[in-house]
């Protein structure tokens, strides 16, 4: 079992940063690739980015591309989203989740979600 707790959203100017974080605690971190999504008001929820459990290497969907960075600190057991020059339609509630796959877009492949931490862009 693993518990995932997000934390870091809040209320950003447009061009804007946040960094979001996600403590895992449970089950050994490293073994989980961790994955990022998020959910706008009235849209199905969408795959933002990944990190594998090995390497660290990362992914990420084409709408955040350039501007958000996603990284892991497994001596922390803690997954980290860095979301620079956010825009309006960033907005949306942040889940992080744990998958023994190895990164998927796929939702039902996650074991493990967090609760949600909301990001809220102003124009």
């Amino acid at each position: 079992q693993v518990q995932l707790v997000e934390s870091g959203g809040g209320l950003v100017q447009a061009g804007g940063s946040l960094r979001l974080s996600c403590a895992a605690s449970g089950r050994t971190f490293s073994d989980y690739a961790m994955g990022w999504f998020r959910q706008a008001p009235g849209k199905e929820r969408e795959f933002v980015g990944g990190i594998s459990w090995s390497f660290g290497r990362t992914y990420y969907s084409n709408f955040v591309k350039g501007r958000f960075t996603i990284s892991r600190d497994n001596a922390k057991n803690t997954v980290f989203l860095q979301m620079n020059s956010l825009k309006p339609e960033d907005t949306a509630v942040y889940y992080c989740a744990a998958t023994t796959y190895g990164v998927t877009s796929i939702e039902r492949d996650y074991d493990y979600w967090g609760q949600g931490t909301q990001v809220t862009v102003s124009s």
